[in-house]
């Protein structure tokens, strides 16, 4: 559900409104309403969330150096110019180690270039030079070379890599020009080079201890610069926000606090004296959005948020998907083993996860049960079958599982779970048409929301009225006629009320009625027909996974058979199960993940007429917990 706001408007005297929004972020409960729409162009308060981008930056490099069993030191409590001289300082160490990263990779190229040349002294180069000898570095392919060379310039052969010669002449005179490449060598020969290379990768890995070491020490500094950085955005926020009046002696502040914590912030306001009023929010409002659910229906807000969270005209949609998102996302992993891992894996991680993130474990603990529970119930455990197994301890509850072999044939020829798929779509979708319904009567009132609810009645009667006696249901005449009543009147309300405002010109709204029914007609039998089509996706990933899981299976048995060394099969067998079943177990992962949200962000939202929009509840309050606040 959506907590209830009171809109608050403060009038503060100037003098006192520095004072008053440091008492204001003491209580933490109000969401202070944005009503500029400049405060991008605010250079400084650009340049403070730059800064808090620059410092979110460096905490995520300083998580990256740092592991799960360093010692991390606390907060120093660092002021804000501190905290920035500890991120210059860090700043200043990562950029001496890309430095240092490119210097070895300048001197690791340059000392392959120069390995053909071998271990050569250039004081000797530089005696042949004073005595008038010429000394020329070559390169070429090999059958470029000319033997002649070796008289006319005393070329000697160096090296040959791949087809590439490499020589030198020495000349009395200047360097020969013949058809080879000059190669320009390095001031260093490559034994000197490997011992600057040597060098430069023990200081890298000097400097790389030191930033490890630095960042074990200051990443929670870090993050206490980053809330101190958001407490002053925070307050630049609210400073930009207040409109000042009565020649800026009047300070004039608004915003939003929920219903069931204004407690402490009405005992603040009074006992300061500050003038407010108190007042219901009009649905014209940006009106921040606070979910409040229970226990099992919190862990699926992530999914809320994900797309959007709802406006504050509407309804909270997350109880409502909550249990079909649960069963979808059984019905597509569709196997009882795969969704004990799931179990197992969320229950010890929820041990070892940080409080923030144990909700995410609760849910995989959620999804993960109800996987086993559909998986049961289709009779697929790791890919097994067991309506077609022959263990004895099996026989007596065969029968029961949701499969083909029991319960096609009487259902026409029909998949019992390609039924059952299109049956759950329609129970979601009517279901959708009814929280639609139910978000009309709280926007508009009920007289708006009469033709909804005709179609849901006429919609659901027409089904069971008319398909009952399809698959051998026979009513009692009383209720036929009840049912056949009921659609007539859903029908008159279709075509002559769906628009209520309308017949302030009686003629002209019923035409306009007619006209409007007609194409509400055409949308439905479309929407309707491709909506519900779409849930068969359930019953086919569901089938995938336990089809291609059976196929690794199979799999696995053949080739044990095959392989006479006991020992071995079984290790080959063990192989082909794990990494089939791993390949299989991450595929279904994905589709039990996307195709649910797709059946409840396209299917279930547009039935449900959700609008979205909605703005997070985010109270002006202290980032930073201290003694004192």
């Amino acid at each position: 559900m959506i907590t209830t706001m009171k809109k608050y408007d403060f009038l503060v005297y100037h003098a006192q409104y520095a004072d008053f929004l440091q008492k204001l972020r003491d209580v933490g409960v109000l969401h202070i309403s944005q009503r500029r729409d400049d405060i991008a162009e605010n250079e400084e308060l650009r340049d403070k969330m730059q800064l808090r981008a620059r410092i979110a930056k460096n905490i995520a490099l300083c998580q990256n150096l740092t592991a799960k069993d360093d010692t991390v030191l606390p907060s120093e409590n660092l002021g804000i110019e501190d905290g920035f001289q500890r991120l210059s300082e860090f700043d200043s160490l990562l950029s001496d180690i890309e430095k240092l990263k490119l210097e070895i990779s300048n001197v690791q190229r340059e000392k392959e270039r120069m390995d053909v040349w071998g271990d050569f002294s250039f004081d000797r180069l530089k005696q042949l030079e004073s005595n008038g000898f010429k000394i020329g570095f070559y390169s070429c392919s090999e059958r470029k070379f000319q033997p002649e060379w070796e008289e006319m310039y005393n070329a000697f052969k160096v090296a040959v890599t791949g087809s590439t010669l490499f020589f030198v002449t020495v000349t009395r005179n200047d360097i020969p020009e013949i058809e080879a490449d000059i190669v320009n060598i390095s001031d260093k020969n490559a034994v000197e080079l490997g011992k600057q290379l040597d060098d430069l990768n023990d200081s890298l890995n000097n400097k790389q201890i030191a930033v490890h070491d630095f960042a074990c020490r200051n990443i929670n500094n870090f993050q206490t610069l980053s809330l101190q950085m958001e407490e002053e955005i925070d307050m630049d926020m609210a400073n930009i926000n207040t409109v000042k009046s009565a020649e800026e002696k009047v300070m004039v502040l608004e915003g939003y606090c929920p219903e069931d914590a204004d407690t402490a912030l009405i005992n603040m306001l009074d006992e300061e004296g500050v003038y407010y009023e108190v007042s219901k929010p009009s649905m014209e409002d940006e009106i921040p959005i606070k979910l409040k659910n229970n226990a099992y229906t919190r862990l699926f807000e992530p999914i809320t948020k994900l797309f959007s969270l709802p406006n504050y005209s509407e309804l909270d949609p997350t109880p409502f998907l909550a249990p079909f998102f649960m069963l979808f996302f059984g019905l597509c992993l569709g196997d009882g083993g795969y969704g004990l891992i799931i179990l197992i894996a969320a229950t010890i991680a929820k041990r070892k996860l940080a409080d923030n993130m144990k909700g995410f474990a609760s849910l995989g603990q959620v999804l993960g049960a109800a996987t086993i529970v559909c998986g049961l119930a289709t009779g697929a455990f790791f890919g097994i079958a067991l309506d077609s197994v022959t263990w004895p301890w099996l026989a007596g509850v065969k029968e029961y599982f949701i499969t083909d072999n029991n319960y096609k044939e009487s259902l026409g020829g029909y998949s019992p779970m390609m039924v059952f798929a299109v049956v759950i779509g329609l129970v979601q979708i009517f279901f959708g048409m009814a929280v639609n319904a139910a978000k009309i009567i709280k926007q508009h009132g009920i007289k708006y929301a009469l033709a909804p609810i005709a179609w849901i009645t006429g919609l659901i009667g027409s089904i069971v009225a008319f398909g009952a006696p399809l698959i051998g249901i026979v009513m009692p005449a009383a209720v036929q006629y009840l049912f056949i009543a009921l659609i007539c009147l859903s029908v008159l309300l279709i075509v002559f009320y769906n628009s209520p405002d309308s017949y302030k010109s009686p003629v002209k709204g019923a035409i306009g009625n007619i006209g409007s029914a007609l194409w509400a007609t055409y949308n439905m039998a479309t929407g309707l027909l491709g909506d519900t089509l779409s849930y068969i996706r359930l019953f086919a990933l569901g089938l995938t996974g336990s089809i291609l899981g059976g196929v690794f299976n199979t799999l696995a048995l053949q080739f044990t058979n095959d392989i006479p060394v006991p020992v071995l099969n079984w290790l080959v067998g063990l192989f082909i199960l794990l990494f089939g079943h791993s390949i299989n177990f991450g595929l279904c992962i994905i589709g039990a993940l996307v195709h649910p949200m797709r059946l409840t962000f396209v299917e279930f939202y547009k039935n449900s007429g959700f609008e979205g929009g909605g703005q997070a509840y985010s109270p002006f309050k202290h980032k930073i917990q201290t003694d004192e606040h």
